[in-house]
């Protein structure tokens, strides 16, 4: 007897067998995740080792400089938060009366205007550990996984040595041995210039914000420059939480003015950065709906963790582009899709090509 298969019943297995792979990665999360990490940053420095090959500088010696300057950066980054954690406390008692301070004159304007507000009940709830747990709970998050600091490395010096030879290889894994496939190479070419133009756009938000904070005079302002630049990876409210523990620690220190003075540098910056700057490099973007973006943000960072959310919008194109490759998921691509309407292959390769 021969079993006829429902379009009900293809949605259920599909669901089945992504809930079954979203299990397996969950479970093999502190594997998956290291080399989710190492396979950005090869894709992010491999512009570098391209730049340098223009040059006839040998790729091994490349590799060496750049696994030296990501050590050195390391060290130093840890460094940092090591200091910055001792002379926050160091300084806390000093941040909690000027905070008391502040509070109080808070309440005073309040209760000219009949609102009668708790002192004691706000101190409990916004205190100057706060601003430095947001930031610290992050980072440690990510030192976490840098753990084995040693595994990653090596992994992307591998990777990096074998970045030439890696097109061939998804092709033959597509079935396309006779390289016929081009939205295959377009979008390999477009998330490696994603990341790419990513980091450099996080990297200059990072040291603006900085100089930024460093001209206002608020204390730890390269802890807080470090926060928004890994933040920026995070689409549409990794800049937001950057800024709330720098805004924060403005306003212990300063009041409202310089708070708000803080803030509105964050404002400026990532709106030129992510409204100007961006787009101009990225052109059409990635076609991901803005909903979509969120919702993945949501979505990796539950199955990954921080590094879900850094690679969120990538690991959302990946899924989109291997949808399109056949018939049977077009349509769950279409959903993630930002157009309105469905493309052609012809479309989709042109959209490919103009992405990032």
């Amino acid at each position: 007897m021969e079993l006829k298969s429902s379009p009900t019943s293809k949605v259920i297995l599909v669901m089945a067998a992504v809930v079954i792979v979203m299990a397996g990665i969950k479970a093999a999360s502190v594997i998956v995740i290291p080399l989710l990490l190492s396979a950005f940053i090869a894709i992010a420095v491999s512009p570098i080792i391209n730049w340098t090959a223009q040059y006839k500088i040998p790729r091994w010696m490349s590799i060496s400089l750049v696994i030296l300057i990501m050590v050195v950066i390391g060290f130093m980054l840890a460094g940092l938060i090591t200091q910055s954690l001792a002379e926050f406390r160091q300084n806390l008692p000093n941040y909690r009366e000027q905070l008391g301070g502040e509070f109080a004159w808070i309440v005073e304007q309040l209760s000219r205007l009949n609102i009668d507000i708790n002192q004691e009940l706000i101190r409990e709830h916004l205190d100057p550990g706060m601003a430095m747990s947001v930031a610290t709970n992050f980072i440690t998050g990510m030192g976490t996984v840098l753990s084995n600091v040693f595994l990653i490395l090596l992994t992307v010096i591998f990777m990096l040595f074998e970045a030439d030879s890696m097109p061939r290889r998804v092709h033959v894994a597509m079935a396309d041995p006779d390289m016929e496939l081009k939205h295959i190479d377009k979008f390999l070419t477009s998330v490696n210039q994603y990341l790419g133009i990513k980091m450099v756009v996080s990297l200059g938000t990072g040291v603006v914000i900085g100089l930024w904070l460093y001209v206002l005079g608020v204390d730890h302002f390269l802890l807080w420059a470090v926060l928004a630049f890994m933040l920026n990876f995070i689409p549409n409210i990794g800049s937001i939480i950057a800024a709330v523990p720098a805004v924060f620690m403005a306003f212990v220190e300063f009041g409202f003015a310089k708070a708000g003075l803080a803030g509105l540098g964050f404002v400026i910056v990532n709106m030129v950065m992510g409204n100007v700057i961006e787009p101009r490099f990225m052109g059409r973007g990635l076609g991901l709906s803005t909903l979509v973006v969120f919702l993945s943000l949501i979505f990796w960072g539950w199955l990954l963790g921080s590094v879900g959310m850094l690679l969120s919008v990538p690991l959302t194109m990946v899924v989109k582009i291997a949808m399109e490759s056949r018939e049977e998921t077009k349509w769950l691509a279409l959903l993630l899709s930002a157009d309105s309407e469905p493309k052609t292959h012809a479309e989709n390769d042109e959209s490919v090509e103009q992405a990032v």
